[in-house]
């Protein structure tokens, strides 16, 4: 299956030229990493390290996402990405995995990595083969021509998440980790989020200053207990747990939270804001 682009055009340029100029300005940007980094080659087995991007329009959040993605690009890429997003539609099942074609944007397609995704679904109690929840969805596409920029030799397994409850962030995470040990193959996980949305400047600060704590010191459990508790409008904490959990599995055990900002910051309206924030487990 082709999955063609949904938020090309508003999330970012529908023109190739005009991606390239945009990337390249978020990473140069005071809020990115100040230059554009070279990408390394990897050539081993397991990577190092798995990362937490935003994903809103890369005029708001792309800065914060070049901190993320230059951790990749110097580490040099993998096999395989696996990218882990919320569900902002509503459809599909539980946890929906993207498990054969290609995903399509202005820099060109992207391979889905069909042997690692079905095995994935054969592992999880709960994935499922599913379209239908990332024909509109934009917290993946918008990941992918951040990498395209370096290269486009790589692969994907894309998976929305339409439960995030912590059993089913587990069972993921589980599902990822035996997938990985049965195919030897190297992957980086990428968990797609924003932080809290629509509250003003001060709450948003205070708040996700909770989760990025909890995200710091790789405590799943309180993560998962704060945001219910505080009704915080992360909306990607699913990834987020299964990310930690599946790191913890494989050894990587330290985070360093790169970089945070809102919405606020970059438009000058602080009366509702939206948190954005990468960081990365090694």
């Amino acid at each position: 299956m082709l999955r063609k682009p949904a938020v090309a055009g508003s999330f970012y340029p529908d023109r190739p030229n005009e991606l390239k100029k945009l990337i390249e300005e978020c990473f140069l940007d005071k809020e990115g990493v100040s230059k554009i980094p070279e990408l390394n080659t990897f050539d081993g087995k397991v990577y190092p390290i798995h990362v937490m991007v935003p994903h809103a329009g890369y005029q708001y959040s792309g800065a914060i996402a070049a901190k993320g993605y230059c951790n990749i690009v110097q580490n040099g890429f993998p096999e395989v990405f696996i990218i882990l997003s919320p569900n902002h539609t509503g459809l599909g099942s539980e946890i929906s995995v993207f498990n054969e074609g290609e995903w399509i944007t202005p820099l060109g397609n992207v391979e889905v990595d069909n042997e690692f995704a079905d095995e994935i679904i054969s592992f999880s109690d709960i994935a499922t083969s599913d379209f239908l929840a990332h024909i509109r969805e934009h917290s993946i596409e918008v990941q992918l021509p951040f990498l395209q920029y370096f290269s486009n030799d790589f692969k994907i397994v894309p998976i929305t998440m339409g439960s995030q409850s912590f059993s089913a962030s587990a069972d993921l995470a589980q599902a990822i980790y035996e997938a990985g040990v049965k195919l030897d193959k190297s992957y980086c996980v990428i968990a797609s989020t924003d932080l809290s949305h629509f509250n003003n400047q001060e709450k948003a600060n205070k708040v996700d200053g909770f989760v990025l704590e909890d995200i710091n010191e790789m405590n799943e459990f309180k993560l998962f207990e704060e945001v219910i508790q505080y009704n915080i409008t992360m909306c990607g904490y699913g990834p987020v747990i299964t990310t930690i959990s599946l790191s913890k599995r494989l050894g990587k055990t330290d985070c360093e939270i790169l970089g945070y900002r809102t919405s606020g910051d970059v438009t000058g309206d602080f009366s509702s804001v939206v948190g954005y924030a990468s960081g990365i487990f090694k």
